[in-house]
């Protein structure tokens, strides 16, 4: 049976999730990757025991985690608490999501009361848990109505199947809808979940400022670029990498010549700052007053402690940031 570190709160900042009462660790663990079939279930034990150990409380899931085996990292992280970890259950901050593909038919997708409702139930199971601390709409649907999303959202709270809710996804205008509704229904939006990171930079144009103004906080996944923000690709694209084999997100959203160029040039900065460009990368976002915290994947402890390394770099200088921005306003 696992035993947590008896100093793993004083190896992790805390930083208030909005205008809420919770703290989240400014790195937390999201088990999109690496926790389906990639990894044995003792890998998968490693990197989430390194995790709790060094102070990460939020694990972040989704109905269709562990694909192409959806729902199985949902399983296997409900294996693990519960062989594991059950005495630290009310320690953690467990989220998940709904509103991708996850079973056939009309009911199975997007942001219907009937879909949101059953895969939340279905996950519950899947992990053997009363209630989730956050869930999460996982992105907009353009045909249901935002008041029966939102709505959905409201009762789940009221159910008790969930402490808190979020949203993912979404752009300045239709978050700022969601989170208006949600306030009206008494339950307002804790946390948004959008992709951000140096080379997908969207989120700086109005969402911030509309999660300050509402008093959401906001978690940034893909940090990293999904790898491009790390010393992997430095050199090109290495034979039989992700990236390497077709058209995959990676090279299509983020490893263009243009692109590989400047993340040279940042890498350039992050050595002279004693950093790596992962740890250069992901303290570049948690600078941001608005950013509760950063969502890493991490396929082994090494790579996570890595990641959580950043939290201990130097604080940026306006020169570093200036020549950080010109590189990125290259693009």
């Amino acid at each position: 049976m696992y035993k947590a570190a008896d100093n793993r709160y004083e190896q992790m900042s805390y930083e208030r999730c909005g205008r809420s009462g919770l703290k989240l660790p400014r790195v937390s663990l999201g088990l999109w990757q690496n926790f389906g079939l990639e990894k044995s279930l003792e890998e998968q034990k490693e990197v989430i025991f390194c995790a709790f150990d060094h102070g990460i409380t939020h694990f972040d899931l989704a109905n269709n985690y562990g694909s192409p085996a959806v729902g199985l990292a949902e399983e296997n992280f409900g294996k693990i608490l519960h062989t594991e970890m059950e005495g630290y259950r009310d320690e953690m901050i467990i989220s998940t999501k709904a509103g991708f593909d996850m079973w056939p038919g009309p009911y199975g997708n997007w942001g219907s009361r009937k879909y949101l409702m059953a895969s939340l139930d279905q996950s519950l199971k899947r992990m053997g848990l009363e209630y989730v601390d956050i869930f999460y709409h996982h992105r907009p649907d353009p045909e249901t109505p935002l008041e029966e999303t939102m709505g959905a959202l409201s009762d789940i709270v009221r159910q008790g199947k969930a402490l808190y809710v979020g949203i993912s996804n979404y752009q300045e205008p239709e978050a700022r809808k969601a989170m208006e509704i949600l306030k009206n229904n008494g339950t307002p939006c804790l946390i948004h979940q959008p992709r951000y990171n140096m080379l997908d930079r969207w989120v700086e144009d109005g969402l911030l400022e509309a999660l300050e103004e509402a008093g959401a906080g906001c978690i940034a996944y893909s940090p990293l670029a999904q790898g491009a923000l790390t010393d992997r690709y430095l050199k090109g694209i290495p034979q039989g990498s992700r990236a390497s084999r077709g058209a995959t997100s990676i090279q299509e959203r983020y490893l263009s010549p243009e692109k590989l160029e400047m993340i040279g040039k940042l890498n350039e900065i992050a050595l002279s700052r004693g950093q790596s460009l992962a740890q250069m990368a992901l303290l570049w976002i948690l600078r941001k007053p608005q950013i509760t915290s950063v969502l890493v994947g991490a396929s082994s402890s090494g790579q996570l402690k890595n990641s959580m390394a950043s939290l201990q770099g130097p604080a940026f200088t306006a020169e570093e940031l200036e020549a950080i921005d010109n590189i990125l306003k290259k693009e």
